[in-house]
């Protein structure tokens, strides 16, 4: 009996991330320098590899409850605390989830019905769009091309009206993927203004808070919005830690309640070594993002550099580890093409910004979580590839 199309039609309206098949489909040429996919180049910091490498020694191999580790969300609940002074009770308003990703998918199952809506500022992650879709919702997306990439509250209100009733939920990321930008104190503020006026859950993924160059420093919209805001974190870039896949979900208690539903029928909990590696790094290694942070802000400027003076409109990045750049003249126009050639030619992968969305197209996306060598030979490629004679 063929049961091959009895399955969930909200998926056929989704398919295989364009950052990764792009990131695949080049991944077998010789020579290739990646600069695709955002995973830190640094190795997990020793101390928090050790103490993984304990809990299994002591048989640390049972069931966390569904929450994770108490320990582990106390030390979550002090770190943000002192990191960017947000308030949450580590017994009922903290979540320990396997990855932001499932962050993300927990809270959307949780709180998305068929026909919601769900406003983004876009371009931006493609997570978001397919996670909404496959719960069933709306994705609507507000073009940020024209405004530097940052939502105003302006255009924020004016879409909220649009929407009307139907729409259940904001995502705002700050820092950014892919573009880099940070909002600003001020910025979040009016936007939080705005949002305070209607019924909305807002969804505040910092999953790059520690990676944040202003002197400002990363600030998070719950401070200005706490009943209203899931804040959405974890280790995968701030302890180099994408493969132990530990996230947090923070929120309000009468909401956190049945967010831990949604988590506890998705993977029931977190992996129980990974937690105890995750408690050890956010207590003697809170502060282990530091160094990974300098570093990549001197391969940015490089970075900068380099793109300015080949003639890319480069978003100023203030935060996470992308370049944003704007393909300079009519190559701009097909941006998967455009890459397409350069790894043909030149052994170098970016993503295109066509990836991120519509408002994407024009743009490429540098990962600089490379090393310096890597990426100085990616630039000299690619002013090859520019300053070609068919270019």
């Amino acid at each position: 009996m063929d049961v091959s199309q009895r399955y969930n039609r909200h998926l056929d309206q989704l398919d295989v991330s364009l950052i990764r098949q792009f990131d695949y489909s080049i991944s077998g040429i010789p020579g290739m320098l990646k600069m695709t996919l955002g995973e830190p180049d640094f190795p997990t910091p020793q101390h928090i590899k050790e103490a993984a490498k304990k809990a299994i020694d002591d048989d640390k191999s049972y069931y966390t409850s569904m929450s994770g580790l108490l320990a582990l969300r106390q030390a979550a609940a002090d770190f943000v605390k002192e990191k960017y002074d947000l308030t949450y009770n580590p017994e009922t308003e903290i979540l320990t989830t396997v990855g932001a990703t499932e962050a993300i998918s927990a809270t959307m199952a949780a709180l998305l019905e068929p026909g919601d809506c769900v406003l983004f500022p876009g371009p931006g992650f493609p997570v978001y769009e397919a996670l909404t879709k496959m719960y069933g919702g709306e994705f609507v997306e507000l073009d940020t091309s024209q405004t530097a990439f940052i939502l105003t509250p302006e255009m924020l209100e004016e879409a909220i009206i649009a929407q009307g009733d139907k729409l259940k939920m904001f995502i705002l990321n700050s820092p950014a993927n892919p573009t880099g930008v940070v909002y600003t104190r001020q910025q979040l503020k009016a936007l939080a203004e705005v949002l305070g006026k209607y019924p909305i859950h807002v969804i505040s993924d910092e999953i790059y808070s520690e990676i944040t160059y202003t002197d400002e420093g990363h600030v998070s919209i719950a401070e200005y919005l706490p009943e209203q805001t899931i804040v959405i974190n974890g280790l995968s870039k701030s302890h180099a830690m994408t493969g132990w896949r530990i996230g947090f979900l923070f929120a309000r208690k009468s909401l956190c309640a049945q967010l831990v539903k949604a988590h506890q029928y998705l993977v029931t909990a977190a992996t129980t070594v990974t937690q105890y590696a995750a408690l050890e790094a956010l207590t003697n290694g809170k502060d282990d993002a530091l160094p990974m942070r300098d570093a990549y802000r001197k391969r940015r400027d490089v970075m900068v550099a380099a793109l300015t003076e080949l003639g890319f409109e480069v978003v100023s990045p203030d935060g996470a580890f992308y370049i944003w750049a704007k393909i300079p003249g009519e190559a701009g126009r097909d941006s998967y093409a455009f890459l397409e050639r350069l790894a043909h030619e030149q052994a170098v992968a970016l993503i295109p910004g066509i990836a991120f969305g519509p408002y994407g197209e024009g743009y490429l996306r540098i990962s600089y979580a490379a090393s310096m060598a890597v990426i100085q030979e990616a630039m000299k490629r690619l002013k090859a590839f520019m300053t070609a004679d068919d270019k």
